[in-house]
């Protein structure tokens, strides 16, 4: 089980485009998972991927990932890893899937989770302006 979790938000304008691929690179973009470092867009494909596995409610392998998107696995594994410490995906012993069935719901449990990492700060920092006088 992943304890630590690295949740990144970036604003940005969403594409003026109505497409869904423009809109899902969007959506993966302000949840700081692409970069220009994947050139080969392999993170963007193995989000997909796993969005069309959700839908079919059936997770997957790493090779089997590997295989569907013609990507070395530790490529893929690698790119998991990501997903796990960011709370997007979910692992049964070898499977990975998003951690919950849809997108809405993603951002939902994201929330939840900043929500308790800002609690959990705010408490340390009462104790520390205490503890300093402030």
């Amino acid at each position: 089980m992943i304890r630590e979790r690295r949740i990144t938000i970036i604003r940005i304008s969403r594409p003026r485009s109505s497409g869904v691929n423009d809109e899902l690179r969007w959506f993966g973009e302000s949840l700081g998972l692409f970069s220009e470092r994947d050139k080969e867009s392999s993170l963007y494909r193995l989000f997909v991927e796993l969005i069309k596995s959700a839908r079919r409610e059936q997770p997957l392998t790493s090779d089997e990932l590997a295989y569907r998107l013609s990507l070395t696995r530790g490529t893929v594994v690698h790119h998991l890893n990501k997903l796990l410490h960011s709370g997007i995906v979910a692992s049964d012993g070898r499977r990975y899937s998003l951690r919950v069935s849809n997108l809405e719901v993603l951002v939902e449990e994201l929330r939840k989770d900043i929500r308790k990492a800002f609690d959990e700060l705010r408490q340390i920092a009462k104790e520390l302006d205490e503890e300093l006088g402030l």
